[in-house]
């Protein structure tokens, strides 16, 4: 069996599909994307497809491995999430192969089922009380929010305040055994992120997402220290020496790496498995498309560190286009009581409406992050 075609395909509302193609008709997809780079990611993958043309699309460790050793430059968000979307096209592909998903060739299922939280609230996030309790009432058993809009260094404490009160509203409204998961989205710098870690101890989080930039790893020991909540953060690492680094600086209870961003299947269980070594859990990052949630789901049903997945259905960022709309197996990924169940299909279990595919990339999106301003004029963090 060989590769005969590669093609990259923009579609709404932010994503981007990679499709494999080989001599013996099969197919796999992928998802390779960067959020507000999917235009760069897809030429990296085109410029890749010269190494893959021809060869066996079962060795999949030989192909990443020439992917990510063959360049001198190597890492970083747009070559790994090219390498992720590849990645998962070809476990897609050798699924379909042995006619069994993707997870029985990764030694099966350690689980029967896997939990999921679902998103409230936008950037800007307001009456997230109203949407936790329908949440709950949907059956979830957990959700996840933007903490804060732009925080400066040092800043006031009447946005402090305006955290606490949201939190506080959930609590309220959903009962102590809801989980809560506060999303800082690295918006925070160290000095305000102790203040609202400390005091956020008390409404009992889940846990709490990217409370500094993974730029400043070396903070979040402080910041644990500081509280009684679990740390988590990992989506804009890109590799297992990404990781190692972040393993080594401490901190840390449950790492987020994306199966879109770094390095897709073949990498994120060597992550999983260095963090189990760790004794710290695993909550794939995923506010993307089917793919690569059928991608997460492939590795969470295989690493016994797996906690709960993230999914973007209904998410904020979701406009024009949402996760089921490209497949045609929706039935296969409903929730029931906060849980989904693993993929059924041969590969990572995902029947793609390749027509739609076709259509969306003929208008390519434009997806760009918001660009935020602090009161006095300089850039803050989104």
């Amino acid at each position: 069996m060989k590769i005969t075609k590669v093609s990259a395909y923009l579609v709404r509302p932010r994503w981007c599909f990679v499709e494999i193609e080989t001599n013996d008709g099969y197919t796999g997809w992928g998802e390779a994307v960067i959020e507000g780079k999917a235009s760069t990611v897809k030429a990296c993958v085109e410029e890749m497809t010269e190494y893959l043309i021809g060869a066996n699309p079962f060795n999949i460790e030989d192909i990443w491995t020439l992917l990510y050793r063959g360049a001198f430059y190597r890492g970083g968000p747009v070559i790994m999430s090219a390498i992720a979307g590849i990645d998962q096209a070809l476990w897609d592909i050798k699924g379909k192969c042995f006619n069994v998903p993707v997870y029985e060739l990764m030694g099966g299922k350690c689980r029967d089922k896997m939990k999921v939280y679902s998103w409230i609230g936008g950037d800007r996030p307001s009456d997230v009380a109203a949407a936790a309790k329908e949440r709950l009432k949907a059956g979830f058993k957990a959700i996840k929010m933007n903490a804060t809009e732009e925080m400066g260094f040092i800043d006031s404490y009447d946005k402090i305040d305006l955290v606490l009160e949201r939190v506080a509203s959930i609590r309220e409204s959903t009962g102590k055994n809801f989980g809560i998961a506060i999303d800082f989205h690295g918006r925070v710098h160290k000095p305000m992120a102790r203040i609202l870690a400390k005091k956020l101890e008390e409404f009992d989080p889940m846990f709490l997402e990217e409370p500094v930039l993974c730029e400043n790893m070396e903070d979040f020991k402080e910041i644990a220290a500081s509280c009684n909540i679990p740390i988590a953060t990992g989506e804009r690492l890109f590799s297992r020496w990404d990781f190692k680094r972040l393993f080594s600086a401490g901190g840390v209870d449950i790492i987020q790496p994306d199966l879109s961003h770094a390095g897709g299947i073949t990498e994120v269980k060597k992550i999983a498995s260095m963090a189990e070594a760790h004794d710290i859990a695993l909550a794939p990052h995923c506010p993307l498309g089917p793919i690569a949630l059928s991608a997460c789901l492939q590795v969470d049903a295989t690493c016994y560190n797996a906690v709960i997945q993230e999914q973007s259905i209904g998410i904020h960022y979701n406009i024009g286009k949402s996760v089921l709309d490209y497949i045609t197996n929706p039935e296969d990924f409903l929730f029931k009581d906060g849980y989904v169940n693993f993929p059924k299909l041969p590969g990572l279990g995902v029947s793609i409406n390749k027509e739609l595919v076709i259509k969306e990339n003929a208008a390519p999106h434009h997806w760009k992050n918001p660009i935020w301003r602090n009161e006095d004029g300089s850039i803050a963090e989104w």
